[in-house]
């Protein structure tokens, strides 16, 4: 299946190819009926990985997918940006392929205005539906390639009578493939050394050059050369840095003449010695350089001219060496005045005094051949040369018939001179161990010779060992622990990192470094070794740093060697306690147990030890709470009542353990939610034995008088409701009162004289169980008050008052133009209406239609007389007070 699979696609694919092929060759008139070639821009970021989508081809161009048979996209073969994006034949998707877009690659001649642009060719399949399709895809630049300089090492050549503020270009500036602010930026200096700065200016073309100036004066005889490293940054977040050794070199100035390291020096020769021995060897320095440093050596004038034939005076290497034959008949010693020249200066003066040994009989004669590099008697070998390595060859000449010659050697070192093989009067001297330079510089050595006669010849031998880079730097401490209170000023010193090489000159020059994982806020001096942090450091944000420094010699290969450094943060009270939130509300109920714990205030402090221990105290209002110091949760010492104060506001403060203490404050406000636990209070009437005068002619609807209570409670629990519970006197329903006022209105006439007593009931809505008040209103229906006695005898006739059979509320919504709706019984109801709606629906049925017929028949039964509560008008208002009047007198 497979494979004719397979086939069925290459067929297809053969198709399109010579649609393809057609369209570009052959003149049909269909091809008026193709699309004209469209074309899409996208824009990615360099560097992304594969399958990163790129755009929807089919979706940008809004093509109807749904067509038959289904659209399909190809790339062009041979195409180089096909290699960076892989194209869904199906979708029209572009996504990145396995091959990861590199900007500075891709376009390497590239500038910030043309742009990077990846151009492809898409074709929109089959033939009928046949679409170019231009895709281009400008590629963005990244910061991903760090500022990198031509060289490793730049040089830069500087006299040393250079006058301050004297510039000069750093012509091997840094280069950035990156674009406009991810270039190169600015440069500086790791080491500035305290005589140089650097400065940065940009030319025409945009293109920076850093410029080095001097700000102290310099001397090539103190400090010839120094090295730093220049630091190339670019614009990036982070910037990303390229560093280059920069190595500034002192140039010469004659400022220094020639001065000889021994100015007398006396030589012993014998009579007999041969033509061209040596006899000694003149130096004189001077600390200039080159043509400035150039020294010749002469004779003085005094010097007669045949001592100056007898003894030759190399005017290059100031060696003195025996040109003739001594007369010893003649001269004893010679005096030889030397003179060291040197450009623009005053000769330096050496005398060299030859003492001659007269020699009855001529000695064996020692010639040496050199093996290793010899110069002026001095044989040099490397440090690095195995044992037994051969220094010279020793060849005993000037030997009488029948005489025999013992040669021997003497001085320290480990060396010998041993016969050659089979060879007679042949001497080699070799090494017997490795040498090492930095235990032993320079040995002297003296080959003795001497015959059968006595007769005794020297031959003095220097040996210099050679050093090589065979010693790494040694820290003195591996791991150096460093401890700083944080907030420290910037620039502080940390400690001197200390390092010693025991191989010399350059091979024993130690620079420090700074090890990869070092944050950049560590500075170490290259040549000191001192260790600095550039700015404040914060023991809340970091309280350990650890890191590599590294010690650097300048030989070849360089060596090297690391220690660790672990700087520890100490802390300091820099941080007042904090608390959570601004401030804190608690809601507790009143009555809230003494002692119980209100709530809890989270404080902390970022400080450490006793600098973060925190103490809590309440400011006011400690006579009433506490608070514990440990969990900070506030508690009351006795149970609060809402009523006597419903609000307290303290003032908490959060002190630290630290010298001097720190410290912050918050308000608390404790906001007591109320409870009902206190009953309606009736403050009128104000009490059960008080009445009122009624007429008997008051107009049914007229307000008779109010009953007015308060409750302490607030909210549901304050909130009043009136109703009447019982009454006695008249005919059921002659009064109303108003669940909400608590007004007495009269509803009907009064046909009956006498008094007249309700039972009202003033409760509150409180929860979970109401709490309520009684008041008994007395009512005295006449025209006049003339036996108050008799009325005083009828209050406090102990009579039971009957109670009425229907609720007083149901002639209240039958009659009248008003009706009332009885607030207290809504919960009720709504229960009984919810409990009772399956089972017990035919019983509440049952029962309201029994309560309808008996309040009729009582209806027929009672006359009631009305009177009104309150009025309307003025004049309603006036008789009330009167009223009113009479009843308290």
């Amino acid at each position: 299946m497979f494979n004719s699979r397979h086939l069925s696609l290459r067929k297809r694919e053969g198709i399109w190819g010579l649609c393809i092929l057609l369209l570009y060759t052959t003149p049909f008139p269909c091809l008026a009926n193709f699309s004209q070639a469209k074309e899409l821009i996208y824009k990615i970021k360099e560097g992304l990985p594969r399958g990163t989508f790129i755009g929807a081809i089919g979706v940008d161009l809004n093509l109807d997918f749904t067509v038959e048979p289904p659209l399909l996209f190809n790339l062009p073969q041979n195409q180089v940006s096909e290699q960076y994006v892989n194209l869904n034949i199906t979708t029209g998707e572009l996504y990145t392929s396995a091959t990861e877009i590199d900007r500075e690659i891709l376009c390497p001649d590239n500038s910030e205005r043309k742009g990077c642009v990846l151009s492809l060719d898409v074709f929109v399949l089959p033939q009928q539906y046949f679409q170019l399709v231009k895709v281009k895809i400008l590629i963005e630049d990244v910061n991903d390639n760090r500022p990198k300089f031509p060289t490793d090492e730049i040089c830069l050549s500087v006299p040393e009578n250079t006058p301050v503020n004297a510039r000069y270009a750093v012509e091997q500036s840094a280069l950035d493939p990156d674009l406009g602010l991810h270039g190169v930026q600015t440069y500086w200096l790791v080491n500035d050394f305290g005589v140089f700065t650097l400065d940065v200016e940009e030319n025409e073309g945009g293109e920076l050059t850093p410029f080095l100036i001097v700000t102290e004066a310099l001397d090539r005889e103190t400090q010839a050369e120094y090295i730093t490293d220049i630091i190339a940054e670019d614009g990036g977040t982070p910037p990303l840095l390229g560093a280059a050794t920069l190595k500034i070199i002192i140039t010469d100035v004659n400022d220094n003449c020639p001065q000889f390291t021994d100015s007398q020096i006396n030589v012993t020769l014998h009579g007999n010695t041969t033509k061209g021995a040596h006899l000694a060897r003149l130096h004189a320095f001077d600390p200039d350089l080159g043509a400035n440093a150039q020294i010749s050596y002469a004779y003085s004038e005094r010097v007669p001219r045949d001592t100056r034939s007898l003894f030759h005076l190399d005017r290059i290497t100031g060696v003195i060496k025996l040109a003739g034959k001594i007369d010893t008949g003649t001269a004893t010693f010679y005096k030889l005045t030397v003179l060291a020249n040197g450009p623009g200066c005053i000769p330096a003066v050496a005398t060299v005094t030859v003492h001659i040994i007269k020699v009855f009989s001529g000695p064996p004669a020692v010639v040496p051949r050199y093996i290793a590099p010899e110069k002026d008697g001095v044989v040099t070998i490397k440090e690095s040369e195995p044992a037994f390595s051969p220094i010279v060859f020793f060849t005993v000449k000037n030997i009488g018939k029948n005489q025999r010659v013992d040669c021997h050697l003497e001085g320290p070192g480990p060396f010998r001179l041993s016969p050659y093989q089979l060879f007679k009067n042949e001497y080699l001297l070799e090494t017997t161990e490795p040498l090492d330079y930095e235990k032993t510089q320079e040995y002297e050595l003296i080959v003795v010779a001497e015959n059968t006669q006595g007769l005794v010849i020297k031959t003095f031998l220097k040996v210099q060992v050679l050093d090589e880079n065979d010693n790494a730097p040694v820290f003195q401490q591996s791991l150096v622990e460093i401890s700083v209170e944080e907030n420290n000023p910037p620039n502080t010193f940390l400690t001197q990192l200390q390092a010693s090489d025991q191989d010399s000159e350059s091979r024993g020059e130690v620079i420090y470094l700074l090890g990869g994982d070092a944050p950049g806020i560590f500075v170490v001096d290259r040549v000191t070794g001192v260790l600095t942090v550039t700015t404040s450091l914060d023991r809340e944000e970091k309280e350990t740093y650890r890191f590599i420094v590294r010690a650097v010699d300048q030989g070849t290969p360089r060596r090297e060697s690391i220690a660790t450094v672990v700087l520890t943060v100490q802390d300091r009270n820099d941080n007042s306690p904090r608390f959570i939130n601004k401030d804190f509300t608690f809601f507790v109920p009143e009555n809230f147990p003494g002692y119980g714990e209100i709530g809890v205030l989270s404080v902390t402090d970022a400080d450490a030890g006793k600098n973060g221990w925190v103490a809590l105290s309440i400011l006011n209002g400690s006579d009433i709470f506490m608070i514990d110091t440990g969990r900070g949760a506030l508690r009351a010492k006795t149970p609060l009542d809402r009523e006597q104060q419903g609000t307290y506001q303290l003032w908490i403060e959060a002190a630290d353990g630290g010298e001097p203490a720190l410290s912050s404050v918050t308000m608390v406000t404790v906001l007591l939610l109320d409870v009902n636990d206190n009953p309606p209070i009736v403050l009128f009437p104000q009490s059960n034995q008080s009445y009122m005068l009624v007429l008997p002619s008051t107009v049914p609807g007229t307000s008779i008088t109010e009953v007015y209570a308060v409750d302490k409670d607030t909210g549901m629990n304050a909130v009043i409701a009136y109703s009447i519970i019982k009454r006695k006197g008249g005919e059921p329903g002659s009064f109303a009162i108003d669940p909400e006022t608590g007004n007495i209105t009269l509803k009907r006439e009064l046909s009956n004289r006498g008094l007249y007593s309700l039972l009202v009931k003033v409760s509150d809505h409180g929860h979970p169980e109401p709490l309520y008040s009684t008041v008994m209103v007395n009512f005295f229906v006449n025209e006049t008050v003339s036996n108050e006695s008799y009325i005083q005898s009828l209050l406090t006739r102990e009579a039971d008052i009957e109670v009425e059979e229907k609720p007083w509320y149901i002639g209240q919504m039958t009659e009248g133009p008003e009706r009332y709706e009885l607030f207290p019984c809504r919960p009720v109801l709504i229960a009984l209406s919810v409990t009772c709606l399956g089972l017990f629906f035919l019983v509440v049925t049952l029962t309201s239609y029994i309560c309808c017929k008996r309040f009729k028949k009582n209806r027929k039964k009672r006359s009631e007389v009305e009177i009104p509560l309150k009025m309307k008008n003025d004049s309603m208002h006036a008789v009330n007070r009167k009223l009113r009047q009479i009843s308290n007198i």
